[in-house]
């Protein structure tokens, strides 16, 4: 197709471009085409089954299906004919004869088109009532009425092509052609995983989220903004009535193009809870510490305060005290609150004892990226596996972790792509895989050297790279000699062959990806596993062009840019060394006050250690929650209980704020204005949709006033103040504007006001003294503690789709909870025999640390004699088994391998 093509659109010339349908220049040239199973957004393809969007063509004996015809050059088409205007009109009386009289979706987009039509009522006879399907509301997040299907196919292909996740199809035949779920199940019954795409793409109401009210054009705003759970980092539309969210739609930003899951599209509502935090709060006298505060009641051990009193309390509890105290900051707040709480610890209290949750989940990545590549972010966004022909997908489970994330992967191989999926637990994207490698917990280094010994002894590696754009390649490939597939089989448990078949499709692939998780980065050895998937793509030239790169894919919404903000005790914002003198006296210059240390600070295990030998009396919390996240999490409880003074700041009544002397409640994403950064390097604008709740407050005001009290001279008035204060000292937010952030994402780095950034870095030279990437060689070292005959099964930690994180906010989302509302743990079939235990039934669950009841699953995606256990539950809190032993490099707590006992419980001791 020539670049441009010029025709005739009702009179007037216009220009096509490649890929352009006439529907689509008549909507960029002002002219409104009806249509209904033409969905004009990403990742749908015209289908022309409605015939709502029917255009003459000169010369044509009839009509065309604007959505689906392309246009040629000299064509002369109108749409404002009377001939097509009627076959339009027809369409839609047709249609508008088998709608219900009472209509699901009164703002509908079918309704909308009727209107525009003019088309009020039918002549023709409806369907027979005996034809028409029964209304379906078995699933708790949506209803199914399909007595408004007009078989446009629009939620076929939301489900099939867009999120790839296969459960819808159409039935019968003509008229009584209907779409089902499954095998034809209700559709609470069926495979369904809620993301709602088919909800946003049907335009009758036939697929409506529940409860949803009947016009949904009777809002009082829409507000544009950013999801606050995974690090995709989704752009969303609320919409608001009544100061609340009724629900919320898909935006198209750059990293979900519209697409959302259960969590963004269903799991809002906790904003209000009644649980929220409204007022701020001081411990009683003699109140005990722990976990027993009604979060409901709280009333047992705090006594409301005025925000001067609370204040001053929590900054005279911490004024003056130095080393004494240490501070945890959020993922969950933004980029400016990050940046403003790592200033506060460094410059009120004269150390670096700050930290927060990429400790417990891509410390070992990124300290593995910094060294070997010269940055702790990704070499490409995840958009890139678009362009390559091989991804493999290590340590994670995208369908559960970034559910919108995994449909990019599943596009991937419905093109043709080969993924390669390792995991020692299976996972939904394994039916779109080439290969499969369930291996052994913990044996990773053994496997992934074992292939990348393949490719260097078939001569398989990219010399040219190599020799242009790495270093200590030599001592690599020596290493390497040292575990042949062959070898490497028993530890890993995948057959030897397998490995080499890997190893050469790999090394075969034009552009290759390679993303992980926290199944990479958990371990003691997570440091090394890294460094082992560095190398991997290092040595077949996979970073830096389109297609490639290596990508830890970023677990809470804003652990990339917490991290580029310097929330982390060995490095100010943009990982500058707090031991290098010339980025301290920087750093001063810019704050004015108080030096910054030079010493490295502790980290989030550490601070916990700290506690318990004394070293540290007082502690600043700011949305993270160790009483639950922590490994050894008694270890943790205790520690915090030792504490003289404990201020914690955040929208619940937590488990760690059960500890605290101090309460400041703080406001909610969806109630602030800052802006995030994805796990794509995205930087992106969160908005306020709703009203904070009684006296809560943005959590840069509460760090700002908290400040103030403990004598720094802080005045800021707006997070657009600290942004501009953070561009003093980070080059990643170069050419990157609060005014640019109000009307676009913007990636980093950004070569220009008018550049929307680089997807892809590295292509000419690493941020690495000489420029080059570095091989590390990567030793086999087992997991701190493995199986015996005390505790002979492997426990493994992660998350669900439903639930994120430690439970706070998705447990108290209705239809989250509805649809997860019990702990549970997952086993074989045949592991559950050979206990004795029955799906459903209670097991116990014991380590050398703790011991906790929850309900048993059976799935055979778990490994015989291995246990998963998701750790958003408080009454069966996995970190009460985990193991706190620290990957030496990352300081990261292996929560990904402990050795566990696993019992039948007996009925009588349920209770």
């Amino acid at each position: 197709m020539p670049e441009t093509i010029r025709f005739t659109l009702d009179g007037q010339e216009v220009e096509a471009g490649p890929g352009e349908t006439i529907w689509d220049v008549a909507k960029r040239e002002g002219t409104a085409i009806p249509h209904l199973c033409h969905r004009d957004a990403p990742g749908y393809r015209s289908d022309g089954n409605c015939r709502a969007c029917m255009v003459g063509i000169e010369g044509e004996r009839t009509l065309a299906a604007s959505c689906i015809r392309a246009p040629s050059e000299g064509m002369v088409v109108t749409t404002d004919q009377p001939r097509e205007v009627a076959a339009r009109r027809m369409v839609v009386e047709l249609l508008l004869a088998d709608q219900p009289e009472e209509a699901y979706d009164k703002s509908s987009r079918f309704h909308e088109t009727a209107e525009a039509q003019g088309v009020a009522e039918s002549r023709f006879p409806a369907m027979a009532p005996q034809e028409v399907p029964l209304l379906d509301n078995s699933h708790v997040a949506m209803a199914v009425n399909l007595d408004a299907c007009i078989q446009c196919g629009l939620c076929v292909r939301a489900c099939r092509e867009v999120q790839v996740n296969d459960v819808i199809g159409m039935a019968g035949r003509g008229h009584a052609a209907f779409p089902v779920f499954d095998q034809d199940d209700p559709m609470g019954d069926s495979t369904c995983v809620a993301c709602g795409e088919c909800v946003e793409a049907c335009p009758t109401g036939a697929l409506m989220p529940r409860g949803a009210i009947p016009d949904r054009s009777d809002i009082d705003r829409e507000v544009k903004s950013v999801c606050p759970y995974c690090g995709v980092g989704c752009q969303l539309t609320f919409k608001v009535k009544d100061d609340k969210i009724a629900w919320v739609e898909g935006a198209e930003g750059p990293a979900n193009e519209n697409r959302l899951c259960v969590k963004g599209r269903f799991g809002f509502d906790y904003v209000h809870h009644d649980h929220r935090l409204t007022v701020p709060l001081i411990r009683k006298d003699g109140a005990e510490k722990g976990l027993n505060v009604d979060p409901g009641n709280w009333s047992t051990h705090f006594r409301e305060a005025t925000w001067e009193e609370a204040l001053d309390v929590a900054a005279n509890g911490l004024k003056g005290r130095g080393r004494e105290v240490a501070g945890f900051g959020s993922a969950k707040c933004s980029n400016e609150e990050a940046y403003l709480f790592q200033k506060l610890i460094r410059q009120g209290f004269g150390h670096n004892n700050v930290d927060h949750c990429t400790r417990l989940c891509h410390a070992s990545s990124v300290a593995a990226l910094l060294e070997n590549v010269g940055s702790g972010a990704v070499t490409a966004t995840f958009n890139e596996i678009e362009n390559a022909d091989v991804a493999i997908v290590i340590g994670a489970n995208p369908t559960e972790n970034h559910p919108v994330a995994a449909t990019y992967f599943k596009q991937f191989a419905k093109r043709g792509g080969q993924l390669i999926v390792m995991d020692p637990r299976g996972q939904g994207l394994k039916r779109h895989t080439s290969h499969m490698l369930q291996f052994k917990p913990g044996a990773d280094v053994s496997m992934l050297n074992a292939i990348m010994h393949v490719i260097v002894d078939e001569d398989l590696y990219d010399r040219q790279y190599i020799a242009a754009m790495t270093e200590n390649w030599e001592a690599m490939k020596a290493h390497l000699a040292e575990f042949p597939p062959e070898k490497m089989e028993a530890i890993c448990g995948i057959p030897a062959e397998t490995l080499r078949d890997v190893a050469r499709v790999w090394a075969g692939a034009k552009s290759g990806m390679i993303f992980w998780g926290m199944g990479i980065s958990q371990h003691i050895h997570g440091t090394d596993n890294s460094r082992c998937l560095i190398s991997l793509a290092l040595m077949c030239g996979q970073v830096g062009r389109p297609g490639t790169g290596l990508h830890p894919l970023r677990g809470q919404n804003n652990v990339q840019g917490a991290s580029d903000a310097g929330l982390i005790p060995m490095f100010l914002p943009d990982y500058q060394s707090v031991t290098d003198d010339g980025v301290r006296s920087a750093f001063h210059e810019i704050w004015g006050e108080g030096e910054v240390a030079p010493e490295k600070g502790l980290t989030v295990v550490e601070i916990m250690d700290a506690i318990h030998e004394g070293d540290i009396r007082a502690m600043y919390i700011l949305g993270e929650n160790p009483a639950m996240s922590d490994p050894d999490v008694d270890h943790a409880r205790a520690a915090l209980a030792k504490l003289d003074h404990l201020v914690v700041q955040d929208i619940f009544l937590t488990e760690t704020a059960n500890y605290a002397d101090v309460i400041l409640p703080a406001s909610a994403w969806v109630e602030k204005t800052g802006t995030v950064t994805n796990t794509n390097r995205q930087v992106q604008m969160g908005r306020p949709a709703v009203p904070w709740p009684g006296q809560a407050r943005e959590d840069w005001w509460i760090t700002t006033e908290l400040a103030k009290r403990l004598g720094l001279g802080w005045d800021y008035t707006h997070p657009r103040e600290v942004f501009a204060e953070m561009k003093q000292s980070m080059a990643s937010l170069d050419n990157i504007t609060w005014e640019r952030l109000e009307s676009e994402a913007v990636t980093y780095p950004s070569s220009g006001l008018d550049d929307p950034g680089a997807a892809i870095v590295f292509a000419d030279a690493f941020p690495r003294d000489g420029g080059r990437a570095r091989f590390t060689p990567a030793s086999v070292v087992p997991p701190d503690e493995v199986p015996d005959t005390d505790y002979p099964f492997v426990l493994i930690t992660g998350r669900q789709l439903e639930h994120w994180h430690t439970g706070a906010m998705t447990r108290r989302a209705s239809m989250l909870d509805a649809l997860e509302p019990e702990a549970n743990c997952s086993l074989h079939p045949r592991t559950l025999r050979k206990l004795g235990v029955e799906p459903g039934d209670l097991v116990r669950l014991t380590t050398r640390r703790g011991s906790i009841k929850v309900m048993a699953r059976a799935d055979r995606a778990v490994a015989e004699d291995n246990v998963f256990l998701p750790f958003a539950y408080v009454e069966a809190s996995a970190n009460l088994l985990t193991n706190p032993a620290l990957d030496p490099y990352g300081k990261i707590p292996e929560f990904k391998y402990s050795a566990v006992r696993v019992e039948a419980i007996a009925p009588a001791d349920v209770a």
